[in-house]
């Protein structure tokens, strides 16, 4: 039977600020030339009879998912956009209702139940921000699981503890099946005392949030057992639309569903819970301190990214994402440099950095949210400086790409070509622009940048005005299916 892989895009990371934020998420951050996401595609596309996978993911982080999916070779896969966070449940749902409907037919109408016989294929349900060092042992426990789940059961996998950890939940097996086992109990978080007797005792796993089942199956133990969710999400799936490459789930119901987890809305009551039992080197990458863990270290145990310069230094992560990183004489740190921050922290209490996130937000800063570097569907763009009544930006736009046609209320901008060849539009003049010619954008003019060529374009854009601000814009013709007052 083939495999429909659902990649859950939620969260936020805090834990690994400042290079994940919350609308740069763990799962997209450069961890050295990958990231988590990017693992996460390679990894299903070794499976087997696998299918194009759904993604669901918010809107802030849409182009970041398609983009990737672009280079992993995903042109087919389908991208879900949730108005609001609802939790793995609800997200889970909205996959599964795709799998048996298809998102071919944005406008079918009724979605309705599965028959029996629906020839649906299973879907893998998968986490994108967590770390498997052996995908073969990953290929059997998917390969063993889909047995079960052809067979009627909600799988979810349970990782061989190797430790008594407290952070995550537990499972304890039941009866033996023929692939796997029954699930006798789910565990919150234990207590150290507790996690050091399961350990010893075995027959337990921890939780890791992945699953294999029949979507057919997984939508009647939903209705069973959650039955106002099921209604809320097969509504908000009835009046999707869909945008360009991605499909959006009807704002209203979908806001008006209940938000809880898959363990809880469905696994922890059904009676068709298993559990395969999956031993290939995973972590939930929930800190620098596992980042630092899977990472490949010196003769001192050091794991160094980027540009890097260390002396006397031990036991140590050390990550450079701009600028030269150097250290001496220190020992179990975790230093991590962007563009705007940079965190020094002691290895062992990296758990603690959600306090500083907690700290940023509190006081409103734009460091908790965005990067220097914010990406866009057209290309990217970076504060290069920022001032009373006046920013400057560096703006690429790839080959082929174009911006919105838009407005500024409080802002006029001057546009200098520092690479590449722009077509710019500004009121009713339109003009071509190379290396070293620049133009003007008064106030309140509708204006347009597109680039015509084979190269990207870069330019220096400086702004000055009474608001500087990113909502500061009225769209009146977008290639990418924004709002009128979305960022650029």
């Amino acid at each position: 039977m083939k495999l429909r892989p659902v990649i859950l895009c939620g969260g936020s990371g805090t834990r690994l600020w400042p290079l994940s934020r919350s609308r740069y998420p763990k799962q997209f951050m450069d961890l050295g030339g990958h990231s988590l996401f990017g693992d996460t595609l390679r990894r299903v596309q070794a499976l087997p009879d696998t299918l194009p996978p759904v993604v669901v993911c918010n809107e802030d982080q849409r182009f970041l998912a398609a983009a990737q999916l672009q280079i992993a070779g995903f042109a087919a896969a389908d991208i879900i956009l949730e108005p609001v966070g609802r939790n793995t449940a609800p997200a889970i749902a909205a996959a599964a209702l795709a799998a048996v409907d298809g998102l071919a037919r944005p406008d079918a109408g009724q979605t309705g139940m599965p028959s029996r016989d629906d020839d649906a294929p299973l879907l893998l349900v998968l986490p994108s921000d967590h770390a498997l060092r052996d995908p073969h042992a990953f290929a059997v426990a998917v390969g063993r699981a889909a047995r079960l789940a052809a067979g009627g059961r909600l799988v979810t996998f349970g990782i061989t503890p190797d430790s008594p950890k407290t952070g995550y939940g537990w499972i304890e097996r039941g009866e033996v099946l023929p692939d796997g086992y029954a699930v006798r109990r789910f565990m919150e978080k234990p207590r150290l005392e507790d996690a050091r007797a399961m350990l010893a005792q075995g027959g337990y796993y921890w939780n890791s949030g992945m699953f294999l089942f029949a979507p057919r199956v997984y939508l009647e133990e939903l209705e069973r057992h959650a039955p106002r969710m099921y209604e809320h999400v097969r509504k908000a799936f009835e009046g999707r639309r869909r945008d360009a490459d991605f499909t959006r789930l009807e704002t209203r119901a979908f806001t008006a569903c209940p938000s809880d987890s898959i363990d809880y809305a469905v696994m922890e009551k059904t009676a068709l819970s298993a559990v395969m039992p999956l031993d290939a080197g995973w972590s939930d990458v929930g800190s620098w301190e596992a980042i630092y863990a899977e990472a490949d270290k010196d003769a001192e145990g050091n794991a160094f990214v980027g540009d890097v310069i260390a002396e006397g230094v031990e036991n140590s992560y050390l990550h450079s994402s701009r600028r030269l990183v150097a250290a001496l004489g220190v020992s179990g740190l975790v230093v991590v440099e962007t563009g705007d921050a940079v965190l020094v922290a002691d290895r062992k209490r990296s758990q603690e950095i959600r306090d500083i996130v907690g700290r940023l937000a509190q006081a409103g800063r734009v460091e908790k949210d965005t990067h220097l570097r914010v990406l866009r569907p057209w290309g990217w763009y970076e504060s290069l400086a920022l001032g009373e009544r006046f920013q400057v930006k560096r703006i690429m736009v790839s080959p082929g790409a174009t911006l919105s046609l838009q407005m500024h209320h409080h802002r006029a901008e001057h546009w200098v070509v520092v690479r590449g060849t722009g077509q710019i539009t500004v009121g009713e003049e339109r003009i071509l622009l190379h290396e070293d010619q620049s133009t003007y954008i008064p106030l309140g003019r509708k204006h347009r940048l597109t680039n015509p060529g084979k190269l990207p374009l870069e330019i220096i854009e400086v702004q000055s005005g009474s608001y500087l601000g990113e909502d500061d814009i009225i769209r009146y013709e977008d290639d990418y299916g924004r709002g009128a007052s979305s960022p650029a």
